[in-house]
């Protein structure tokens, strides 16, 4: 399996200003005071070198992350979220696949807030006949929620004039659905009106997908049930909003856990790799990147096994 992040931020879409922008271009050229950069490629060798934070960004959509799980010449895509990173995926299938060859997209949705339902009237693919979405939930107003967005008091284009053929399925937490050999599990998880963590198994490995879930620290059943739905898996995507202080103190039961917690699941769990997600709106590229920084300190603290952190950003790709 392959993760191809579209969207890593939380609650509402974000997009770099101009004394960001600045305050990039003075850290590189300040870096660059007294360097030979006399030729185009010594300047992007000096630009590779630079940290993430400065030459580049961790990206502003709201979440969305595509699941490669088949081959090339397959017709069908696993998509988990559809929010704001939704219009530039869709933007790429066109890219690749053109409007006249028919596509099935397999949709797994968290929950139904706007930030994470958002990127759906944007969803080009949903427009052209031939075309199908299945939109899978554990939510009853699954469907009530994707219309009532494109009705006439939101949107221009209602849902009933969308060209592709757009189908809702009920899941039940903790009963796997299986679909062309992948294997999907829902779990509950606390967030206000519920969200849903997604366990997908193909091909030996185990993506797990959980954003939009707090995490009480004296809830000692809740962190057993945590850790056995994290179990061994390759790549755990995590909401890793907030602090510790913080999840725990002024923005307690606002639905959201830490890089702390996300950590110390993960070990408990025997997970390779750790993906921080959600990104705080409010949080620029520097204070994602020392987030990261300090997550890795704190893994290496306390873990005996090694633990492999990155931090999500619009464009990721993660192996599996």
């Amino acid at each position: 399996m392959k993760a191809r992040i579209w969207g890593a931020r939380g609650s509402l879409p974000v997009a770099l200003n101009h004394r960001q922008i600045r305050a990039k271009l003075v850290s590189a050229l300040e870096g660059a005071i007294g360097l030979d950069l006399d030729s185009s490629a010594k300047v992007q060798a000096y630009v590779d070198q630079l940290g993430f934070d400065v030459r580049g960004t961790y990206g502003g959509n709201s979440s969305c992350v595509e699941v490669e799980v088949w081959d090339a010449a397959s017709t069908e895509h696993v998509v988990l979220d559809m929010g704001s990173g939704l219009r530039p995926f869709g933007g790429a299938m066109l890219g690749r696949y053109g409007p006249g060859k028919p596509q099935t997209y397999h949709v797994f949705m968290s929950h139904l807030h706007w930030d994470h339902i958002m990127g759906f009237p944007f969803f080009t693919p949903a427009y052209i006949p031939g075309n199908r979405i299945i939109i899978y939930g554990c939510h009853a107003q699954l469907e009530t929620a994707f219309r009532r967005q494109q009705e006439p008091i939101s949107f221009p284009v209602g849902f009933d004039q969308l060209g592709a053929t757009i189908e809702f399925r009920q899941m039940k937490p903790g009963v796997p659905l299986d679909i062309k050999g992948l294997r999907v599990t829902a779990k509950l998880q606390l967030h206000a009106g519920d969200s849903y963590g997604y366990r997908l198994e193909h091909g030996g490995r185990t993506l797990i997908y959980s954003t939009d879930s707090e995490h009480k620290l004296d809830n000692a059943a809740e962190r057993i049930s945590f850790v056995d739905f994290f179990r061994d898996a390759d790549l755990v995507i995590f909401d890793a909003m907030y602090s510790l202080a913080d999840s725990i103190s002024v923005k307690a039961d606002w639905g959201h856990s830490s890089n702390v917690v996300g950590v110390e699941l993960c070990q408990l769990a025997g997970v390779q790799q750790l993906c921080l997600f959600h990104h705080e709106p409010i949080y620029d590229d520097a204070q994602i990147a020392r987030v990261l920084a300090e997550t890795r300190r704190y893994a290496e603290i306390t873990g005996e096994a090694p633990l492999q952190i990155v931090s999500a950003y619009d464009g990721m790709e993660i192996e599996l």
